[in-house]
């Protein structure tokens, strides 16, 4: 975490890298001009520790599943060594353990963007899905077709899966109604679940993903059904079939996103769902970390006594919000930033980053030219850690991006250091 005073140079010598390097990994806006409280990601095989009073060799091994010895090997100092406050440790790379990664990607207009596919072709080759959000289906069945372009040649240069998303939106919102129709209607659901069936076929869809939501309660059982039919149907012609979930914490959770949603019948049916873990800060709502980690854990230790741990992808912003203050209900919407972006912010406004610990999320405060005062949540190194960390610690199947085209590079940097993303192979 960068420090009143300190340049880039000085950071890169303590740690016996160069400056250019740290930079280039990171992507930093101006390296010129740090944030005080930004994180950096040292490129390096491993980590360095810093010794804090009442370490010792042991519990800072147990911290890092290795062992006393295996540190005191690598420092080159004695297993009894009396450890000094502020000592730096060198730590070695832990094993990595297999992981699945998803990134949706949201094309407007009718073609995917410049700009978004460079985002997939610098995503790829750290996801195991990349996903086209989203084939919205009618009220006669049919599909209507987001914009494609390249992706299909992009995912398949990097052995990535491409998902296709379907959806119950209508006039860009979730429709209850629609939903009902595509559940209810047994002509109108076999000619939806024959028209993904070819649509996969000509595109190269190897994976089909249900994004739906505010069903009403009464067809939760329909729902159910439905994708015991798709899965059946799906994985006879070799696909995989894959759920959004809302962020439930009991079965019995109250409002109309949550009650169609039944987390035990989705892990016995498809083979894996996405928790929605994010948008607790929201463009509309009051200012506060979009995914805080305590929420997050919550969701996703409710769909452990539910299913098994191998079908839950956790779900993650790629994004924060500038809010203008005060919040009034109602009134003009955050702003949605990058987490490359709130560093720009920060630095512009001389504004210094402060991390919430137990929300585990960065954010800051700052006024604006107009004397507005405005306060930033967004993503960091630290925070994308506490995830994976999350991740390991329950034995998740895999992590989940919404969405593609918000720059932040240090996701991929840790995502690669810590895990093996998994690439499937279709026969």
């Amino acid at each position: 975490m960068v420090k009143q005073g300190d340049t880039l140079s000085a950071i890169a010598s303590q740690y016996r890298t160069t400056a250019n390097e740290i930079a280039e990994t990171n992507e930093i806006p101006n390296p010129d001009s740090l944030v005080v409280g930004q994180t950096i990601v040292i490129p390096i095989a491993g980590q360095f520790y810093d010794v804090k009073r009442g370490d010792t060799l042991t519990s800072i091994a147990r911290q890092f599943n290795t062992t006393a010895a295996e540190l005191a090997r690598v420092n080159r100092i004695q297993l009894n060594t009396v450890l000094q406050i502020g000592f730096r440790l060198y730590i070695p790379p832990a094993p990595k353990r297999d992981i699945e990664s998803n990134a949706y990607l949201e094309p407007r207009g009718n073609q995917v963007s410049e700009n978004l596919q460079q985002a997939a072709r610098e995503a790829s080759p750290y996801l195991t899905y990349l996903g086209a959000f989203s084939f919205q289906a009618q009220r006669n069945g049919t599909l209507v077709a987001p914009p494609l372009t390249n992706l299909r040649s992009i995912t398949e240069s990097q052995n990535t899966t491409l998902m296709m998303i379907i959806t119950n939106l209508e006039n860009q919102a979730f429709s209850d109604e629609l939903g009902r129709i595509l559940l209810n209607d047994e002509t109108v659901k076999r000619r939806l679940l024959n028209e993904i069936v070819e649509t996969a076929r000509r595109y190269g869809f190897r994976d089909i993903h249900f994004d739906f939501e505010y069903l009403r309660p009464q067809d939760r059982e329909a729902y159910n059904q439905f994708l015991r039919e798709a899965r059946d149907l799906f994985h006879r012609e070799g696909l995989e079939i894959s759920t959004a979930l809302a962020p439930k914490t009991s079965a019995t959770q109250q409002g109309r996103w949550y009650e169609a949603h039944d987390y035990r019948a989705h892990g016995q049916i498809v083979d894996f769902v996405v928790l929605m873990t994010y948008e607790w800060g929201y463009s509309g709502g009051p200012p506060q970390a979009v995914s805080p980690i305590g929420p997050v854990r919550d969701v996703i230790e409710y769909a452990l006594t539910e299913m098994p741990a191998n079908k839950i992808v956790m779900g993650q912003n790629l994004y924060g919000y500038d809010w203008t203050l005060p919040y009034t209900a109602g009134g003009t919407p955050a702003r949605a930033v990058s987490p490359q972006q709130a560093i720009v912010i920060a630095d512009q406004n001389n504004a210094s980053i402060q991390y919430d610990q137990t929300a585990q999320a960065p954010f800051f405060r700052y006024t604006d030219a107009e004397n507005r005062r405005h306060e930033v949540w967004f993503e960091d190194a630290r925070s994308i850690q506490a995830k994976f960390n999350l991740i390991k610690e329950l034995n998740l199947r895999g992590i989940s991006y919404w969405k593609l085209g918000l720059s932040f590079p240090q996701n991929w940097l840790l995502l690669s250091d810590q895990f093996n993303v998994v690439k499937k192979t279709f026969r």
